[in-house]
């Protein structure tokens, strides 16, 4: 079964896709290489050699792809217990790896609720790189024609008492574009 992005355990599962791609990329690039060569009697200024440069594009991009995926820890699964029992029928998207052109953000659980996208990270990270990761999500959900506030906490606890109001007042807020709003999440994070 395929853990899809937003899902407990993405990270781990991707992991081995991703390098099993790159590799498998790199290897098609290197036999079509190679069988012009063979063709060629050793002569590389070929046609082959030119389709394997430029299939060199996309299984860079992967090794790219890969190595930053390798880079990161996937959530514990403790963790994930802890907060999804709290979470309760709340939307929970778990283990996004968020970027922006200068910053990177691990996000171990978000909660998207009505107006309100709340997220949790166990790294260590300075104040100011948190508001900007808040900031992203923010503008890239105001292209989308949301008015969102993004809260994203370094603190457990913090986090959990905020799951449990939103899951308290579930109620009250406008739920019509929580899907919408999971899929730009998932369209920010790698």
């Amino acid at each position: 079964m395929k853990i899809k992005k937003g899902e407990y355990g993405y990270i781990k599962s991707q992991k081995k896709i991703r390098v099993i791609r790159t590799i498998a990329a790199f290897a098609f690039d290197f036999a079509i290489f190679f069988v012009g060569l063979y063709l060629n009697k050793g002569d590389r200024r070929n046609i082959y050699s030119i389709i394997a440069a430029v299939g060199c594009i996309p299984a860079a991009m992967s090794l790219v792809s890969a190595v930053m995926i390798c880079l990161r820890k996937p959530m514990k699964e403790t963790l994930f217990r802890e907060i999804s029992d709290r979470a309760g029928n709340l939307r929970m998207l778990y283990e996004l790896y968020l970027t922006t052109q200068d910053k990177n953000l691990f996000l171990d659980a978000v909660a998207v609720c009505g107006e309100y996208i709340t997220g949790y990270t166990s790294e260590d990270v300075k104040p100011g790189h948190i508001r900007e990761i808040e900031s992203h999500i923010r503008r890239s959900a105001l292209k989308e024609g949301y008015k969102e506030t993004v809260k994203i906490f370094d603190n457990k606890n913090n986090f959990l008492e905020r799951v449990d109001q939103l899951r308290e007042k579930k109620e009250d807020f406008e739920m019509d574009r929580d899907a919408e709003l999971e899929s730009l999440l998932k369209v920010l994070a790698i």
